[in-house]
């Protein structure tokens, strides 16, 4: 498997929660931690496997790090590069914004050439809306995790699509 550079924002520590996890299941070794608020545009260059992280915050905005970072996001040539992403939101709290800035953050990074993995079907949530539902209407564009209401089934969704992301990182 690929190095994989894990880019994540989180004013809580949710998100900052989930990328440990995560690199606990794709061996610790195999992924370096970034908090977005500590990082500049080089150090993506380093990486040809990428996993993004980002929660959403009240009506659909963006996590306030990843926010003052955005033009940077905007500016990085992603060409070549395999983007993973995951969202944290509240389902029930905020149904009508659901992981909307992980949906946010996909339509720039992928504008800017990326190609995106990790696809994560929609079934077992509960929402009216969301910015970060793929084409097909059946699946987010990244895995969608609600530490909030559902933080009983984090775990098994966690293995699940890091197990599928090691067949697309390698």
């Amino acid at each position: 498997m690929a190095k994989i550079g894990l880019f994540f924002g989180s004013d809580e520590g949710n998100t900052e929660n989930i990328a440990g996890r995560i690199a606990q299941r794709l061996g610790p070794d195999n992924v370096d931690i970034y908090d977005i608020a500590d990082v500049t545009q080089a150090e993506f260059e380093d990486y040809s496997c990428l996993i993004l992280g980002i929660s959403t915050w009240d009506f659909g905005q963006i996590q306030s790090d990843w926010e003052e970072f955005w033009f940077d996001v905007e500016a990085i040539d992603f060409t070549g590069k395999k983007v993973a992403l995951y969202g944290l939101g509240d389902q029930f709290g905020y149904g009508d914004f659901f992981v909307d800035a992980m949906g946010m953050l996909h339509d720039v990074v992928r504008a800017r050439g990326a190609d995106i993995v990790g696809h994560w079907p929609i079934e077992g949530y509960e929402f009216d809306a969301s910015k970060a539902l793929a084409a097909d209407g059946v699946s987010f564009v990244g895995l969608a995790i609600d530490e909030d209401q559902q933080a009983n089934l984090t775990d098994e969704r966690l293995d699940a699509w890091c197990e599928s992301l090691r067949s697309h990182f390698s």
